[in-house]
């Protein structure tokens, strides 16, 4: 018998997504609709991926 590998989070990898510099990229919540309370900078700044921090990259890259 082999090993047993680690899963993949299921979860996590439908959130997050790897780049191939390794930094893992997610889409920012709150921005899809009811947008009009909020102002216009938050609004743009919400279109971007945001990237998540190098502790928590180096802790979720092994099972996504």
């Amino acid at each position: 018998m082999g090993k047993c590998k680690q899963k993949t989070h299921k979860a996590s990898s439908k959130v997050l997504k790897a780049k191939k510099n390794g930094e893992l990229v997610y889409k920012k919540s709150n921005g899809n609709h009811k947008t009009a309370k909020d102002s216009a900078k938050s609004v743009r700044q919400r279109r971007n991926k945001g990237v998540l921090g190098k502790g928590d990259t180096r802790r979720l890259k092994d099972f996504i």
